[in-house]
């Protein structure tokens, strides 16, 4: 999808399509209203009638207009208040971006910028624009007949503006691409089938990316590279799987070597049938989602160097499936992880947990300044928070608020969980250093408590995103959260 900035008369320009704000008790924004009353009062009488409230959303399309030369109106419903809260607009666009896909109008000019955001300039609004209408306007149709059909019917949006603001609105577009391409990109690696996004798959994206951009430096630990580090409770998830686990590395140079990085692990288990303990059959397809984690870094690392953000930031994803099989590891073992501390491992559909201690003990390699995993690492997390927030357990005061900041701007909210030593005791072991689970009681915070102890000297925070990395039922799919708040968060770093 294109987007240009343009300062065009607006009942001029040839469009298929003419998106312009309505808001609640019939109101009209500035733009509408120039449109009205070349159209000799159309969109008055149409919220007049009823035939939309504006409420936030809420989208109309209104054919053959008189007297303007686009061939449709697109009415898009604003909400009550003159100044839009940012994650309501986004909405709207979206939704005005599923509505004038279902119209194959192929271009469309938004007469939105002019609306006012609360407690935000025209460069973010023009973010959420592109944002909304990518995120609107996606889908993923790889594997369905009539390949390429991932693509938008909206090929061009035009965004009008002042003629005074038009370079500032290019150089917002150019922000906006890179984090939509970033959400994009994760959501395509959530949603491809396990079959076809393995551990190689993964290191093969990651791979290709490193040629495409001299900011970023990958490479890629293979099993036998895994083993010579120790990383025992890593390997001990892919022992089941005839696919073999990866260790990716990502590393992004946008500042001076000497700036100590920020590290985000991704927890990439492009498989998770729960092992030897096995997980229920219904939604078990779902587990293909389980490497969302791993998807947000590579979509937030795709990203930076689009942005080219003056800051360090290194990527590592351990990938691997978990299956159940002869050599598979089973309840009651104990492994050694890279640490040199043993785990006895009680569940093994606690995997997650286990490629994440290891790959947090390698981070060290790169002197982090901050350590941020992402996972869907716990059911548990869903039940506290449901799908709107991702849990946020960190024992950094500032971090945790820093992170929580930028879920709060994105709309990509997080909720910060305890992370006190009382939960620890439900990790003792009487085989081992710790089990890898403990009771049913406070699992997300549990399963934060055992990853806490390989970050011991680390400033480190947990993102479990269990609930909010993708969508149940016929909406199924992955949203591509937290990229959102995890970009944010790396540019207000970068700013500092």
């Amino acid at each position: 999808m294109e987007f240009v900035a343009k300062s065009d008369d607006l009942t001029t320009s040839k469009t298929h399509c003419l998106a312009v704000g309505v808001f609640t008790n019939r109101r009209l924004s500035a733009a509408a209203a120039r449109i009205d009353r070349k159209t000799r009062g159309l969109i008055k009488r149409v919220l007049h009638n009823g035939d939309i409230k504006g409420n936030v959303g809420q989208t109309l399309v209104l054919q053959s207009p008189p007297g303007i030369a686009a061939e449709r109106i697109l009415l898009v419903g604003l909400g009550g208040h003159t100044e839009v809260a940012a994650p309501d607009f986004q909405r709207a666009i979206a939704a005005a971006a599923r509505t004038i896909n279902a119209s194959a109008s192929t271009n469309v000019v938004s007469a939105l910028a002019e609306v006012e955001i609360a407690g935000a300039d025209l460069a973010e609004n023009i973010e959420l624009q592109v944002i909304g209408f990518d995120r609107g306007s996606y889908r993923f149709g790889e594997f369905k007949a009539g390949r390429g059909s991932n693509a938008s019917v909206i090929r061009r949006v035009t965004i009008n503006a002042d003629k005074t603001a038009v370079d500032a609105v290019r150089d917002a577009i150019k922000v906006g691409k890179a984090i939509a391409g970033g959400i994009r990109f994760a959501r395509d690696l959530g949603n491809r089938p396990a079959n076809h996004c393995t551990p190689t798959y993964l290191a093969e994206c990651a791979l290709e990316m490193g040629k495409q951009h001299n900011s970023l430096k990958v490479k890629v630990l293979d099993q036998a590279q895994m083993e010579k580090l120790g990383m025992g409770a890593l390997l001990s998830v892919a022992r089941g799987s005839r696919q073999p686990p990866k260790l990716i590395v990502m590393q992004y140079h946008g500042a001076d070597a000497k700036q100590a990085p920020i590290a985000l692990v991704g927890k990439g288990v492009t498989f998770d049938s729960g092992g030897i303990s096995i997980k229920p059959a219904a939604a078990m397809d779902e587990m293909k989602f389980d490497m969302c984690g791993a998807a947000s870094v590579f979509g937030v690392m795709q990203a930076l160097v689009e942005l080219a953000l003056p800051i360090n930031v290194v990527g590592v994803v351990p990938a691997t499936e978990n299956l159940p099989d002869g050599n598979a590891t089973k309840p009651g073992d104990v492994v050694q992880t890279m640490s040199g501390k043993t785990v006895e491992i009680l569940n093994t559909d606690a995997e997650g947990r286990l490629i994440l201690c290891d790959a947090l003990t390698y981070c060290r390699e790169f002197n982090p300044d901050v350590v941020i995993d992402i996972a869907t690492l716990t059911g548990a997390c869903v039940v506290a928070l449901g799908h709107h927030a991702s849990g946020l357990m960190c024992a950094d005061d500032a971090l945790a608020n820093a992170l929580l900041a930028a879920g709060n701007a994105t709309f990509d909210r997080a909720w910060r969980l305890p992370l006190w030593d009382d939960y620890q005791k439900e990790l003792d072991s009487n085989f081992a250093d710790m089990a890898n689970v403990g009771s049913r009681h406070g699992g997300a915070i549990t399963a934060a408590c055992f990853l806490a102890r390989f970050t011991t000297d680390l400033r480190w925070a947990h993102l479990d995103i269990a609930g909010s990395a993708w969508i149940s039922g016929k909406d199924k799919g992955a949203t591509g959260r937290p990229v959102p708040l995890l970009l944010e968060y790396l540019r207000q770093r970068a700013a500092v």
